[in-house]
């Protein structure tokens, strides 16, 4: 057991183990210390026989997990070389990894807010919960980064162009879009979640689940299908706004509206990113992409100043570089994708002959 003040806390109970996420106040946003925390619970479990099922929750009553720790980040990239956070994402990336293939049963809790890095503590994992509370979200753009902790992957597997419409605008969705899209696997209501989780002490998380799984309630995205996969299917950002402002259905336009007040850099990175992503195939090749990009974002000015606007002086006023979609060139792009060398995260040359996280078998 740890002490309750703990940034991850860690218990068994019967054949399940448990992560709790336990900064509540900054919405259990993860630190590197948690990363690692993880990952050693989960070697741990992995070879221990009593453990057949590991459970991932957040401590508090608003949700699992808002993200990565970006005020370190960017006090990281304004200050010092980059090699804190390029360090913190190496540990967490491998940790998203990690989820995907873990051997046994991980039953992630969606509950509540779930964005960035919490995507990636949960959305890679074999068995997905979200409730009516759930709002998941990688909204990257917003603050001049690219989404990440795999991403990009999920995203890219989305039917149509729901993942592109996601990556580009950060649009928040509920329970009944998470399936849609792949991110989840379970609807569970909230009030029974605690029942669900103290039944896994004694039962397998498929069993468990049958008592508890319900219909969402309905989500928005399924209408909106015919707008999204007409005006996102290009590989130019500008062309997408164009087409979205010149579509009827107002939700398109109001989308327009969203993708001008986030880094054109980047969108364009993003639009990028989704599109290779689905090209790369497995995980590890994804994970190993985003890292490059990741790093060069901590030399890019959009990350320090969306950070600044939208977490640090709460403005909500950035102040991108470049400001318009058409001065951002294509090898301003192409930048981001550079290899590493040396520094490359190198998961794809690990993970040879792996099972794809989508051949999974759900519980």
């Amino acid at each position: 057991m740890n002490g309750t003040d703990a940034p991850v806390l860690l218990h068994t109970a019967g054949r399940a183990a448990h992560i709790t996420l336990n900064r509540p106040r900054a919405l259990n946003s993860l630190t590197h210390e948690m990363v690692l925390r993880v990952d050693e619970a989960l070697t741990a479990w992995e070879r221990d026989p009593a453990v057949e099922t590991v459970v991932v929750t957040g401590a508090g009553e608003r949700g699992l997990c808002a993200g990565g720790d970006i005020r370190t980040i960017h006090d990281d990239a304004r200050d010092g070389d980059g090699t804190a956070s390029a360090a913190f994402w190496r540990d967490e990336y491998r940790l998203n990894a990690r989820i995907a293939r873990y051997p046994k049963p991980y039953v992630a809790v969606m509950d509540g807010i779930v964005m960035g890095g919490g995507v990636g503590v949960s959305a890679h994992g074999s068995v997905r919960i979200v409730t009516e509370r759930s709002r998941i979200a990688m909204p990257e753009t917003g603050i001049g980064f690219v989404p990440d902790v795999g991403g990009t992957h999920l995203l890219a597997r989305a039917p149509g162009e729901l993942g592109t419409h996601l990556a580009l605008t950060g649009t928040q969705i509920g329970a009944a879009d998470a399936l849609l899209c792949g991110l989840a696997d379970h609807y569970v209501p909230s009030a029974a979640l605690g029942d669900l989780v103290d039944e896994l002490a004694g039962l397998p998380a498929a069993e468990a689940l049958a008592r508890y799984a319900q219909a969402p309630p309905p989500g928005v995205l399924a209408a909106h299908r015919i707008w999204i996969d007409a005006c996102y299917a290009t590989d130019r950002v500008e062309e997408a706004v164009r087409r979205l402002y010149d579509h009827d259905d107002p939700a398109a336009k109001e989308a327009a509206e969203t993708l001008l007040t986030r880094s054109p850099t980047s969108l364009k990175v993003t639009l990028a990113a989704v599109r290779r992503a689905r090209g790369l195939g497995s995980l590890e090749r994804v994970l190993d992409q985003e890292y490059r990009v990741s790093c060069a974002a901590l030399t890019a000015p959009d990350l320090v100043e969306g950070i600044r606007a939208q977490i640090i002086d709460k403005d909500r006023a950035p102040r991108w570089t470049p400001a318009a979609l058409a001065d951002v060139t294509d090898a301003d792009v192409d930048r981001f994708f550079t290899p590493l060398g040396e520094r490359e995260l190198g998961l794809a040359t690990t993970a040879d002959g792996a099972p794809e996280h989508g051949g999974q078998t759900r519980s």
